[in-house]
């Protein structure tokens, strides 16, 4: 289904100003057809050939529709559309003519010119109609209710057709709430009620006022009932400002342990005001949930505070440990630990300062890529680089990527890159980057290297970081890269150092870092890792996460 915008831009010679003003009154009519208890259908003039084309349509939740069919889109011409002919050429509302049949169906037409006011406040020319269709099958003699709904709907069409409907909108405010149904107070122009609808009264009776409104000054009103003064007086000053045709923001009134909501409408047909509408919704409930969610949010924050607290703490006595252990390969065990607990409570220091369970995670991985240079037992000098955006991630996908990233890293600055100095014997036993190698451990006592099974990281086995034959080296580099596809979390560590050894096995080699990398993708993520040289050297490890079905389980 195209949008208001795209038909009447398809269709039509509309201005931007004047397509925006029509975006305003379907955002606001809602108002008008419940209190007209009728359709609405907005119809703009066809060029050249006379017929109509209806661009947007809204139902009364007061009375049946008359159109069971959506008419949006419906292009009309001739008889059909002579009410709003002549609507558009005169300038004037039209409710004339005998009722219509909709297959099985009566309705009544009536059709309101819209105009634009000018920036100097003249009423512009029409550019619009609205049809105000109304459902007979059920009619019947009113109720007061309804005669006052009909009087006021009658105010606000002559304010379309005078351009002065519906008021700008308020910084946000994106809904017109409170409804019509929710309850209705009229004002005279002395700013004294006239009318209030049961649900008014009942709304007000919560704030402790149980007498009758009519008669009553609203303004007065709101003043005494306020549980606190400015409250009272803001809400009081609205009630004053719609008095005067100016269109105030909702106010929200507090009183006796309830909650109102109430929005106040200025009622000038034809440029004279003649008073005020003023919808109210109690509101108490929704605002006791406002609270209780603060305090749950309040309470997750300081969770992942304390976690981040005690996680860090657990570094701190790790890195302690590490300080007085003799054996070099305790002590690097202890160093990977170390890391390995800070990158998750990196996680959820970001955690405690957001709202929800959910992470801007490009931060983290720039907190990472730089810790990861910073603490990295290596004399090169690697630079970090980030391509692409991860977005918001939920705290469990987050937890899990950022620890399988902080090892991707890790063993890539590591492992990847000789020493400047260091020449490379193409001979010797394979040193690679996206894993790590015992090969490029620290010297034993008897300053031998430490043996055992060869690990693979973001590097591997070659003559170093070189660039093409002749052009000397490269600067040692690691990029990681994100983007989203398909619901889909598609990431890439690559870097530019030695490449995977001929007989490295991407299901079973690598350390203890390239061990928990799988099972954190293949588990906790549900993805998948790929291990591979890269297309122009170097070692490249590229994960594909399923981001729905992380996210359905995060929110469960």
């Amino acid at each position: 289904m195209s949008t208001l915008r795209d038909l009447a831009e398809e269709h039509t010679r509309l201005r931007p100003a004047d397509i925006d003003h029509l975006h305003r009154i379907a955002g606001d009519w809602q108002l008008l057809s419940d209190l007209s208890f009728a359709d609405l259908l907005l119809w703009v003039p066809v060029d050249g050939d006379g017929a109509f084309l209806c661009v947007a349509q809204v139902r009364p939740t007061t009375a049946p529709t008359a159109y069971l069919d959506d008419q949006v889109g419906r292009i009309v011409g001739g008889p059909e559309v002579a009410h709003l002919e002549v609507a558009h050429r005169q300038g004037r509302i039209w409710r004339e003519g005998d009722p219509v049949w909709y297959g099985d169906v009566p309705a009544r037409h009536e059709a309101i010119p819209v105009r634009l006011r000018t920036t100097d406040g003249e009423a512009g020319e029409v550019i619009a109609v609205v049809g105000r269709d109304t459902n007979l099958s059920t009619a019947r003699t009113p109720s007061q209710l309804e005669l006052n709904y009909l009087t006021t709907a009658d105010d606000l069409a002559q304010m379309i057709a005078d351009g002065t409907f519906p008021p700008p909108r308020h910084p946000g405010e994106t809904t017109s709430a409170p409804r019509v149904g929710d309850g209705l107070v009229r004002l005279d122009a002395g700013g004294k009620v006239t009318y209030a609808s049961p649900n008014a009264q009942s709304a007000y009776r919560r704030l402790g006022y149980a007498s009758h409104l009519v008669g009553e000054d609203l303004a007065a009103l709101h003043r005494r009932l306020a549980s606190d003064p400015l409250e009272g007086t803001d809400a009081a000053n609205g009630i004053l400002a719609a008095l005067r045709g100016e269109a105030p923001p909702r106010r929200e009134i507090d009183a006796r342990g309830a909650t109102m909501l109430t929005r106040a409408l200025p009622l000038m047909p034809a440029g004279v005001p003649i008073g005020a509408l003023v919808l109210v919704r109690d509101i108490t409930e929704v605002r006791r949930r406002d609270r209780a969610l603060i305090t749950k949010d309040a309470t997750i924050r300081e969770i992942h505070h304390r976690v981040k607290n005690n996680l860090q703490t657990v570094a701190a006595l790790l890195r302690l440990q590490a300080r007085r252990v003799s054996m070099p390969e305790a002590r690097i065990a202890l160093e990977e630990s170390v890391r390995r607990v800070a990158s998750i409570a990196l996680v959820h220091e970001t955690l405690s300062m957001s709202s929800d369970e959910a992470v801007e995670f490009d931060g983290i991985v720039d907190r990472v890529a730089s810790a990861a240079t910073e603490v990295a037992a290596t004399e090169a000098t690697v630079g970090m680089r980030r391509e692409g955006s991860f977005g918001v991630l939920p705290a469990e996908v987050a937890t899990s990527l950022v620890m399988v990233l902080n090892e991707l890293l890790l063993n890539a600055v590591e492992h990847g890159f000789p020493p400047p100095a260091e020449p490379t014997d193409p001979t010797g036993p394979a040193s690679s980057g996206l894993a790590g190698s015992a090969a490029s451990a620290p010297a034993g006592p008897d300053g031998a290297g430490l043996t055992g099974p060869e690990a693979v990281g973001l590097a591997g086995s070659g003559a170093g970081p070189a660039g093409s034959e002749g052009a000397g080296p490269v600067a040692p580099e690691v990029v990681v890269s994100a983007h989203r596809f398909r619901k889909m979390l598609h990431v890439s560590v690559t870097d530019n150092g030695r490449g995977l050894p001929p007989d490295f096995d991407a299901e079973r080699g690598g350390n203890l870092g390239l061990q928990i990398v799988r099972a954190l993708v293949t588990g906790e993520l549900r993805g998948t890792i790929e291990l591979r040289d890269g297309a122009k050297g170097g070692t490249e490890a590229t994960l594909v996460v399923p981001l729905a079905r992380n996210e359905s389980r995060s929110a469960g």
